[in-house]
Formats: C-alpha cells, sequence, structure tokens
C-alpha cells in the first residue's frame, strides 16, 4: 500500500528533510523514513504539501503535462477589480514564458490561522484575498503572476492539489490518508 501524507506545511518550513543551515524542516514535523514531497512549496508560503513512498505518484502529481490543478488561497497588496484579474484567465507571459491559463477569482477573507509572523500591514494600502488555481508549478509562479498585473503577493497558502485538500491540519499537523495507486 502506497503511503500517502497530507502536511499543513507552517510558514518558514523547508521542504526538505535536512537544512545545513538549522532551518525548520520536514523532519521537525513529519517523523517517518521513506517518505518524500511530491513537489515543492517555498519557504515563505503555507499549506497543503503531499508527501509519499511512491515514486510514480509524486511524478504524476508534479509534471507539468499530468495538468494536475492546484488551488491557493492569495492575499494581495491591493485591491484588484474581477476585471483586472483577466490576465491571470487567459494566461500572461513571465520571464520564463508563457502561463497557462489560471482559475482566478475574489474571495472573502478565509477564516484559517494567523501566520507567524504576521504580514505586513500598511494602513493606507488596502489588501485582498484571491483564490488561484493553476495546472503548473513554476518557481513562485503565484508570486510572478500577481506582481506581474500589479498586485504582489503578501501571503500565500496552497489549500489543494488535485483530490487533496487541506481540511482541518493546522500548520504543523499532517495524516496519513488511505491510497492505492492504479497499476
Amino acid at each position: 500500500m502506497t503511503r500517502l501524507i497530507l502536511f499543513n506545511k507552517p510558514y518558514g518550513v523547508l521542504t526538505q528533510f535536512t537544512d545545513r543551515e538549522g532551518r525548520a524542516v520536514l523532519a521537525d514535523y513529519i517523523p517517518l523514513k521513506g517518505v518524500y514531497p511530491a513537489g515543492r512549496l517555498d519557504r515563505d508560503s503555507e499549506g497543503l504539501l503531499l508527501l509519499t513512498d511512491d515514486g510514480k505518484l509524486a511524478h504524476r502529481l508534479t509534471q507539468p503535462e499530468k495538468r494536475t490543478w492546484k488551488t491557493y488561497w492569495v492575499q494581495v497588496e491591493g485591491d484588484p477589480s474581477d476585471a483586472e484579474l483577466e490576465p491571470l484567465r487567459t494566461g500572461l507571459e513571465l520571464k520564463d514564458g508563457p502561463t497557462l491559463p489560471a482559475r482566478a477569482r475574489l474571495i472573502s477573507e478565509p477564516d484559517i490561522w494567523p501566520r507567524d509572523p504576521p504580514v505586513r500591514f500598511r494602513a493606507n494600502i488596502p489588501d485582498r484575498w484571491l483564490e488561484i488555481r493553476i495546472q503548473e508549478g513554476r518557481n513562485r509562479q503565484i508570486r510572478r503572476m500577481t506582481a506581474a498585473i500589479g498586485f504582489p503577493t503578501l501571503r500565500l497558502v496552497r489549500t489543494a492539489i488535485g483530490d487533496w485538500h487541506l481540511g482541518a491540519l493546522q500548520p504543523g499537523q499532517w495524516k496519513q490518508i488511505p491510497y492505492k495507486i492504479a497499476r
């Protein structure tokens, strides 16, 4: 039976099991051997990370041609209109090439845990929450996309990868779920 771990990666944790500089890593939270991250989540991003002991599953989840949807809640600086999100929906040009069309919409502030450390607050600049779904996973892609349309990302929380959702997991919590891969 394939092991599949759902982990709510806290802000500031590296998506690896060791670090020569003594920074927080997965081993600080997950005491299991033989599982590895299926993809990455930047140190300054939070939320769902999948770990598995099945290389084929990890490959399926991380390869761009497989087009696995990933869902993010994104707090941005500024207050974009729905129309200003259109470039995200049609695809936009980044330095490493065009993005696939994303699904992007304005959402109410989600009921989630406070970030530690807190996001900087500037009284004269509003912020807004978006839900963005992408099928790619390039380096810092969401942050680069929101910056490209003039609304820098303040906080980024991944809530789903394919059919797997963060659910009620709090930062630092993980659970192993049953998974049988179709061969």
